[in-house]
């Protein structure tokens, strides 16, 4: 492509993402297509013959985006809903032309030590000490896997590195706790890494939906007399189904004490402590290893930029590092390698994006933005409190409200089917989008408001339409 022509089609599409992030509202938040619909709209096999852009991006706006599920727009509260902003697309935008791999510094200086600068801005955003050192991985998900890699080099003895866990009949059985509310990431951690699913304990919670320090300290007790190691606590602020928040203070006592590694999952919770008043969420996590937090959940950053900090990068590390011939440079240890600290060794500057975020918004207009999520979620909250067609499931710790319909005459299961029947009917008006999860046993909808076009008008009609929906029903 010419620069003539490469400008003249950027000039399109830049001008199509300014009208699509001004208005998002203009399409449906759910696509009225059915599976393998708009597949089956495209040709099967690629073009032999070069194509115009002129029809690649017709096909895009004709064909791709009516078939889209849009995260950016206003009701969209499934999930954790989050939202692109022109500053992080232009980011990301940038960093796609420049085209680094930052796996070494060498390969991309700049991306590499604004990484390291973009994430202490961040870290002290939410007021972690100095001692964490953070990296940008793509999802939680990975980043808590690479946390409970690093776990295993608290125990340098067992030669993980070396030997592996396969065939060995010398090595003990290592242990994760969670809670039962813990994100499916770390069952997902401890199959990848071997551990198996029989290894990870998932601890009882309180009436607040919490892991019981108590019930943990008990499992430990129980595997340490049965010969097992310890290995790692997952703790979580803000878990996905309630974001209820784990007594980090106390399980980072537990973790001292038997020399266990605690990790913490505040990829959704964690944002909200840029906030003075909403410090008080992470108390605690000073002592964690390792936490790792989200700017592409709430802090208004594309997909994908999750950020992991640790407070033992020689661990992570050790974890990690591999260095063949073809990778080994001159600058020594004073410069950070970023491929030393997870699997990958092709890295995204993603940074870029996140940095372009932080200095776009500052860090008072991020606080405003979050600030007034929060205080849409409380409003929403008191007003199914009072509202006898509603019920509220769980606290509301930050902008996510779980709650269900109520039918009179209808309970237990009944009150179950009614709520999940409810959703469908939702989903198929495609007017707004809420998840669902089960709370002690009760389904629950989820309205998660964190889409910066999200108003509170918009979520008041949620609880109209749930209403609405709920008595066409019965």
């Amino acid at each position: 492509m010419s620069a003539a022509d490469f400008r003249k089609y950027g000039y399109a599409v830049i001008d199509w993402i300014a009208d699509y992030l001004d208005a998002p509202e203009k399409y449906p938040v759910l696509p009225a297509v059915q599976p393998g619909e708009m597949r089956s709209a495209l040709p099967q096999s690629p073009p032999d013959a070069a194509e115009p852009m002129d029809r690649i991006l017709a096909d895009f706006q004709e064909i791709i985006v009516p078939a889209n599920t849009h995260w950016n727009h206003p009701d969209f509260m499934a999930y954790f809903a989050n939202s692109a902003t022109g500053a992080g697309v232009l980011g990301e935008t940038l960093a796609a032309a420049l085209n680094v791999n930052a796996m070494l510094w060498r390969t991309s200086p700049a991306a590499t030590e604004l990484e390291e600068l973009t994430l202490d801005w961040l870290r002290q955003m939410i007021g972690l000490p100095p001692d964490f050192f953070g990296v940008i991985g793509d999802t939680a998900s990975s980043n808590t896997l690479y946390a409970l890699a690093a776990a295993r080099e608290l125990h340098p003895e067992l030669r993980m590195r070396e030997e592996g866990m396969s065939g060995r009949a010398d090595l003990p059985k290592l242990v994760v706790y969670c809670s039962e509310e813990a994100h499916s990431s770390v069952d997902k951690a401890v199959m990848t890494l071997g551990l198996g699913l029989e290894s990870l304990r998932k601890i009882p919670t309180d009436t607040a939906l919490r892991m019981d320090p108590r019930a943990l300290s008990s499992a430990v007790e129980k595997d340490l007399r049965a010969g097992r190691i310890p290995l790692a606590v997952v703790a979580t602020v803000g878990t996905t189904s309630t974001t209820a928040i784990d007594p980090v203070p106390a399980l980072a006592e537990t973790c001292a004490r038997q020399q266990m590694w605690l990790h913490v999952d505040a990829s959704y919770g964690g944002v909200a402590a840029i906030l003075p008043e909403m410090r008080w969420i992470l108390d605690g996590c000073e002592r964690a290893d390792s936490l790792v937090v989200n700017p592409h959940k709430w802090l208004f950053t594309p997909m994908d930029c999750s950020a992991l900090y640790t407070r033992r990068p020689e661990l992570l590390r050790r974890a990690f590092r591999h260095i063949p011939d073809y990778l080994v440079v001159t600058e020594g240890e004073g410069v950070t390698n970023l491929m030393d600290y997870g699997v990958s060794l092709g890295r995204r500057f993603r940074a870029l994006k996140l940095w372009f975020v932080i200095r776009s918004f500052g860090v008072d207009g991020l606080r405003a933005l979050v600030g007034e999520h929060i205080r849409i979620a409380r409003v929403i909250a008191a007003e199914i409190s009072g509202d006898p067609q509603l019920e509220l499931m769980a606290d509301v710790h930050f902008s996510t409200v779980v709650f269900r319909h109520r039918a009179a005459g209808v309970s237990g299961t009944a009150l179950n089917e009614h709520n999940a029947a409810l959703l469908q009917r939702l989903l198929s008006d495609r007017e707004i989008y809420l998840s669902h999860t089960r709370v002690r046993g009760g389904y629950a909808l989820r309205m998660a408001i964190g889409n910066i076009h999200t108003t509170e008008a918009h979520a008041r009609r949620v609880l109209d339409l749930v209403k609405d929906a709920g008595k066409a029903l019965l």
